[in-house]
């Protein structure tokens, strides 16, 4: 481990630049390990937590402007997804924003998390808001746990640190499952 770390503290700006761009594509452990590198000196903090949060919040923006840019045009050709849209969307009217602040999570949920949100018909400032609130939140949660916590999760990853992000993947589908199942009751 020391020697990742001193590679790490020789490649700085071009390990943020990764750590933006990673965040910017998903979300997963690396924000934990910049938490981490940031307590043992390979990294700064405040880069750490500015590349995760910026990452994080302007790669859900540019998949909420892809969807509402194109998705309209991609739904039209695909009616059994359009059809399944319109559920989702009513969905997301009662439960989008929590679902905001929940999507990115669950392994592999923030990949695709923002683009059911640029389908409905939620105004962009808003989402604006609640992402950048939601990247706040998650960027404090994962760094500052990586910064605080770090050797303990070190010791985590080695014992199975994947079994809780499968856990966090089942429990949102449920919660999706189970808001799906009452607003379809609430629907005459």
């Amino acid at each position: 481990m020391e020697a990742f770390l001193t590679l790490i503290s020789q490649y700085g700006t071009l390990v943020y630049l990764l750590l933006f761009a990673y965040c910017a594509l998903k979300s997963g452990s690396l924000p934990l390990f910049g938490g981490y590198a940031a307590h043992t000196g390979a990294l700064e903090v405040s880069l750490v937590a500015l590349a995760t949060f910026a990452g994080g919040h302007l790669g859900d923006e540019l998949r909420f402007a892809v969807a509402r840019k194109y998705g309209t045009g991609f739904l039209s050709t695909r009616p059994r997804l359009s059809a399944l849209m319109l559920k989702a969307e009513a969905m997301l009217d009662v439960y989008g924003p929590a679902y905001i602040f929940i999507y990115r999570y669950p392994k592999g949920m923030r990949t695709i998390g923002a683009l059911p949100v640029g389908l409905t018909q939620m105004k962009w400032p808003m989402f604006t808001v609640l992402n950048a609130s939601s990247a706040l939140l998650w960027m404090s949660l994962l760094v500052g746990i990586g910064y605080y916590f770090g050797a303990a999760i070190e010791r985590a990853v080695v014992d199975g640190w994947g079994t809780v992000s499968i856990l966090l993947l089942f429990v949102f589908v449920g919660l999706t499952v189970f808001g799906w199942w009452r607003l379809q009751r609430s629907v005459p």
